[in-house]
């Protein structure tokens, strides 16, 4: 049966990958991106709806929750892929961090505006994380806008890691309810991913070498798509984050729901 699947970071790498063997299996995709031109074209490609959304702005965050509630009665699946590794530590006009903004705020954001709609269609909620989640995340309930002891890669491991914490409590708040939500690392994946990075890691994709040793973009998707379509073989399991295809113990802090209460009193959610 054909779902309704809403793909975040699709105007190019794996989620643009991921959207198009989607779409050629005869399942409604919406995708959704940080730069009108490739999302259009990626659309358009596509035969697809779209819409444009600057993570960096949670103003247009609000916005494309309202179009996305309208234009789609029912999600099926709900994927928060859009992401980015950045540089030196900049505030953004909403005041946050922007790695942290970016990577965890907005996609928070997104998935609860959308709650009624998701609960409505049983949906399942996909989290792009990382495995930096586990080798370079230091989250810090006192420091969430990372402004002590900044570096971007902890700063983009935290906001993984925080992304992971944020499955757990969908699965642990909503699962009897019907909703479902996983958390993956897609491994190394050679696209455009941090090319336009102010850190170290962007120098590195500015090389020949993600092209030499990481997956290409569609391989990558296939990890996603094993969550969104999978196969009777496969035990998807709510609330796990995953690597390899297969779920992962992350040795996090058991701070979910300290993390749940203090990201919606940032974002004014319960004003909402």
């Amino acid at each position: 049966m054909p779902k309704t699947v809403v793909i975040t970071g699709a105007s190019d790498g794996t989620g643009a990958a991921a959207a198009r063997r989607l779409v050629r299996d005869g399942h409604h995709v919406v995708v959704v991106g940080r730069s009108a031109a490739k999302t259009k074209a990626v659309a358009d490609d596509l035969g697809v709806h779209y819409f444009v959304a600057d993570f960096a702005h949670l103003h247009q965050v609000r916005t494309l929750a309202a179009q996305l509630a309208d234009h789609c009665p029912r999600i099926d699946v709900l994927v928060n892929n859009a992401g980015a590794i950045l540089g030196d530590r900049h505030v953004t006009a909403d005041g946050f961090e922007e790695t942290f903004q970016v990577n965890y705020l907005a996609p928070f954001l997104l998935t609860n505006l959308l709650l009624d709609t998701l609960l409505a269609s049983q949906a399942l909620v996909v989290q792009t994380s990382s495995n930096a989640a586990r080798l370079s995340a230091r989250v810090d309930l006192d420091d969430l806008d990372n402004a002590r002891n900044y570096s971007p890669v902890r700063a983009y491991g935290n906001a993984k890691l925080e992304l992971v914490l944020f499955t757990r409590e969908l699965h642990d708040r909503y699962h009897e309810q019907g909703l479902s939500a996983v958390a993956f690392h897609p491994g190394g994946v050679s696209s455009n991913f941090a090319r336009t990075s102010r850190s170290p890691v962007g120098s590195l994709f500015r090389t020949p070498v993600p092209r030499l040793f990481f997956q290409s973009p569609e391989k990558a998707a296939r990890h996603l798509l094993r969550f969104v379509t999978p196969t009777p073989e496969d035990s998807v399991v709510s609330g796990a984050y995953y690597e390899n295809g297969k779920p992962r113990t992350l040795k996090a802090p058991p701070i979910g729901p300290q993390l749940w209460e203090a990201t919606t009193a940032l974002l004014d959610l319960n004003k909402t």
